[in-house]
């Protein structure tokens, strides 16, 4: 089968997948549908920030899904857990983070694979990543090929064609890595929004760990931030 031009983009808002649409559209996809969350997590800032995403890019449609994670609660981001903050890249390296949401990926994807398979399309991207969230089991290689398999295996596009992919173009680069790549392909990071716990008008609290990694990478790259922190 030849290589389709249509693709699926998971858009939280944030940099990561900000980066990969930008990603996607290098790789010849020319046909992006962006599909973003309302799950019930405490900064619904980022879904703003998507909408900006999308309307700065040639997205042909965007799908918000409402779905209720916080009914079940288990992470700081759906529930009244506290979000850690202040913490040394080493320790953000060391265990699952209370902004692990149980099962969360598998979710997102398990709703982009039922559009897909509707719009006939056979590529999915997420900017999931290894490296800065290694705490997470939803952000591992071996997580994505067993569900690219599990997707063929589940949908009659995959049984007809074997010919679901899910691709994870971030997935064993550093942040400075991923900021880097966005740059040279024009993301304005201005517009996105990384913060697990930002205040009331939007502005990034500059010490939860995805604040930390960000901001580490920026200086690292010796280039300036373009969000407002608190």
């Amino acid at each position: 089968m030849g290589h389709s031009k249509k693709a699926i983009v998971l858009l939280s808002g944030g940099l990561d997948s900000s980066t990969v649409v930008k990603i996607a559209s290098s790789k010849g996809y020319t046909e992006l549908f962006a599909m973003t969350f309302d799950y019930g997590q405490r900064n619904k800032f980022e879904i703003k920030a998507a909408e900006r995403i999308v309307r700065d890019n040639k997205i042909l449609q965007h799908k918000m899904v409402t779905i209720d994670l916080g009914s079940f609660g288990g992470s700081s981001l759906t529930s009244d857990l506290e979000v850690e903050h202040g913490r040394s890249l080493a320790e953000i390296g060391q265990g699952i983070p209370s902004t692990y949401v149980p099962a969360r990926n598998t979710i997102f994807l398990t709703y982009a694979l039922a559009w897909a398979e509707v719009l006939k399309i056979n590529d999915i991207f997420i900017g999931a990543n290894n490296l800065d969230y290694s705490g997470y089991p939803d952000c591992r290689p071996d997580y994505f090929k067993a569900f690219e398999i599990m997707a063929n295996l589940a949908t009659r596009i995959g049984t007809e064609e074997n010919s679901i992919r899910i691709h994870t173009p971030l997935i064993n680069l550093t942040k400075a890595q991923i900021i880097e790549r966005g740059l040279e392909l024009g993301v304005d990071y201005s517009q996105t929004i990384t913060c697990y716990n930002p205040n009331s008008e939007g502005h990034s609290c500059g010490i939860c760990d995805a604040c930390t990694l960000r901001k580490e990478a920026f200086k690292k790259l010796g280039k300036e931030d373009p969000i407002s922190y608190q």
